[in-house]
């Protein structure tokens, strides 16, 4: 089965969980909704749902409606690069439901926890050195 990337983020502090699809209770959610982070090892934090994307990279966008992917033309937002003035292109999205397609799901913390993000999502070893090396 497939497996969910979580990127969460806090004021401070961001970081990744991965769980199975079978195990997580976002399946039909949409980006703007809120979820418990129980199941996440986050106990008393509540996520909203920022934005994601799926398998092949392509990002999900908030005013496309459903699971799908659409060939939109885009002047502004997410996925698309400012370029000239008035520049438009034609790029595929990925809708804003969450659905098996989709790998990777952005959160930002909207209730705090007891515990401190930092604590429950710690960082990895070679951001640590990295931070020791500035």
């Amino acid at each position: 089965m497939a497996v969910f990337k979580f990127v969460v983020s806090g004021k401070k502090h961001s970081g990744q969980v991965e769980k199975e699809q079978k195990d997580c209770p976002v399946m039909g959610k949409r980006i703007g909704d809120t979820f418990p982070g129980d199941f996440l090892g986050l106990e008393g934090y509540e996520l909203q749902i920022t934005g994601g994307s799926d398998k092949d990279g392509f990002p999900m966008r908030r005013d496309i409606e459903g699971i799908g992917r659409k060939n939109i033309v885009a002047t502004i937002g997410i996925g698309f690069r400012k370029g000239k003035e008035g520049m438009r292109k034609r790029r595929m999205f990925r809708g804003n439901t969450v659905s098996q397609e989709v790998t990777q799901i952005n959160c930002k913390v909207s209730k705090l926890g007891a515990k401190a993000l930092e604590e429950l999502l710690p960082r990895k070893a070679k951001e640590q050195k990295e931070d020791k090396k500035e």
